[in-house]
């Protein structure tokens, strides 16, 4: 397999385009002898193009159609003494054109005086005829075309500027590493303007300390190249640049192609490669550093991001274990309570963060057992009627222990902890509430709990089979079950009975 011959077309469609170079004169002979005067003119190698317009109304017209236009060459007096003049402000003022470099040019210096009309009208540069030689009128193309330049790099630089600001917001909007990745690959094709492929590689070493570079990611048209090595993809010419950018561990630009070298906080690097892109000047090379900085400040802060998050998983788990083990229940039934709950969540139509939350707030729902005495909580018998108003009491002080936390997280498992013992007709406890007034998190992880506790061994019971388990679910749906929750575990039983397989009690 190897990369579409349209990836390896070099060099790149526009560079070397001309100059547009407008003549605006009523006088036929003046058009003849310009381009005759700068016909072999060049500026940074790049030719002219001549277009050539006999009234203002013409040259208004040429210069709404192609705001590309570089230096309009302008006389003063056409259709009336001051046409050209008349003309100055309506560029600069109706089409908002800053950019072309205006020459004004006059055979009649009297009729409108140089100081006067710099000093009002936004030209930049006054001629008259009879005094533009050929020397001076190259001079005179020479400072325009410069002039025209400089200020299109500014506007580019600015609009470029604007771009990586823009691209950089998305990109720190990404929460997970695939969703960076691909945002990357989609906003790289405005700012380099490429039309070939964009790879992002991680960086791996074979038995013999040899570098491959398995692609992980690939734009939208190179999907397929997603698993392969790009060294057995790319010709030698970019696979140098590739192998450059990772033995000096810097980005590495070449006239039609570049790759961008990153590093994780674990010293692990990646290489992002362009093809077939436009050759960058100073400035786009400087934006796209200012780029591959934020993504890569991007990656680092997805990665403390995710420790933070596994910390908070970490501390999830070891209180929830802790509760667990008093009762002498095993830490993977609360595992499986919230990966079940997040389940019948995303079932359920919460999307993919309230559901990750779920599942990680869920495990929590029995922590209130912390307080409640071992000779209650491990009884193997039946309790008595003031046992179970005890043990009953867990929900409140599960609540209760997390309800102060400010965290949206620990807020979820305390309302989790609150009503996971509420029924949908209103017959469970603490407070009796019936039907969609308890939370859908906590009707969730009510099912998610019992299904997994019935499959389960506990002090009390051995673990139940599985057409028993569906016969209770069925027998207290609408009861102690939401009818809706139900019909959704039954059609994903095998998906439930999974986790206890892939999760299995110690």
């Amino acid at each position: 397999m190897a990369l579409d011959a349209i990836e390896l077309q070099q060099g790149a469609a526009g560079l070397r385009d001309p100059w547009k170079i407008l003549i605006a004169d009523d006088e036929p002979e003046v058009h003849q002898v310009t381009r005759l005067v700068l016909g072999g003119f060049s500026f940074e190698a790049r030719p002219l193009e001549f277009l050539s317009a006999y009234s203002a109304d013409e040259t208004f017209e040429m210069l709404r159609q192609q705001p590309d236009i570089a230096v309009l060459l302008l006389d003063v007096v056409m259709e009336t003494e001051h046409a050209g003049l008349d003309l100055v402000r309506k560029i600069r003022t109706t089409l908002g054109n800053h950019r072309v470099r205006i020459v004004l040019r006059t055979g009649q210096p009297g009729q409108a005086p140089e100081q006067d009309v710099i000093s009002a009208y936004d030209i930049n540069d006054y001629k008259e005829k009879t005094e533009l030689t050929a020397s001076r009128f190259h001079t005179t193309m020479f400072v325009a075309l410069r002039g025209y330049r400089d200020l299109m790099t500014i506007e580019a630089s600015k609009e470029g500027l604007e771009q990586v600001l823009s691209a950089s917001a998305n990109v720190f909007s990404q929460r997970d590493g695939n969703g960076l990745a691909n945002t990357v690959l989609e906003q790289l094709p405005r700012l380099a303007h490429t039309r070939g492929a964009t790879l992002l590689c991680r960086v791996e070493h074979d038995a013999t300390a040899m570098a491959t570079y398995p692609i992980i990611q690939a734009s939208a048209a190179h999907q397929a190249l997603i698993g392969h090595g790009a060294e057995t993809l790319l010709p030698p010419q970019r696979l140098e640049t590739l192998q450059r950018a990772l033995k000096t561990r810097q980005h590495e630009f070449a006239s039609d192609h570049y790759v961008l070298h990153f590093i994780d906080e674990e010293h692990r690097q990646s290489l992002l490669y362009v093809g077939e892109s436009e050759e960058m000047g100073e400035v786009e090379r400087k934006l796209m550093e200012v780029f591959s900085s934020n993504v890569a400040l991007a990656f680092k802060n997805l990665h403390l991001h995710q420790e933070l998050v596994d910390s908070q998983l970490e501390m999830i788990w070891l209180l929830a274990g802790a509760a667990e083990t008093r009762s002498r229940e095993t830490a993977n039934h609360v595992l499986r309570v919230g990966l079940l709950s997040e389940m019948l969540a995303r079932l359920a139509g919460q999307d993919a963060k309230a559901a990750e939350a779920l599942r990680m707030a869920a495990p929590l729902h029995d922590i209130g057992k912390i307080g409640i005495p071992d000779a209650i909580l491990n009884k193997p018998g039946s309790h008595s009627p003031e046992e179970t108003a005890i043990m009953r009491t867990h929900a409140r002080l599960g609540a209760q222990m997390l309800s102060a936390s400010h965290r949206p997280l620990l807020q979820l498992a305390a309302r989790i902890c609150l009503e996971h013992h509420e029924n949908w007709d209103g017959s469970g406890y603490p407070n009796g509430i019936r039907g969609e007034d308890i939370s859908l998190e906590g009707r969730i992880v009510a099912l998610a709990d019992v299904f997994d506790a019935l499959g389960s061994v506990r002090v009390y019971k051995d673990a139940w089979p599985a057409e028993r388990i569906r016969d209770f679910i069925q027998g207290q749906s609408g009861k102690k079950f939401d009818p809706a929750l139900v019909q959704l575990l039954f059609d994903n039983w095998g998906e439930a009975e999974s986790l206890r397989q892939r999760y299995p009690d110690d």
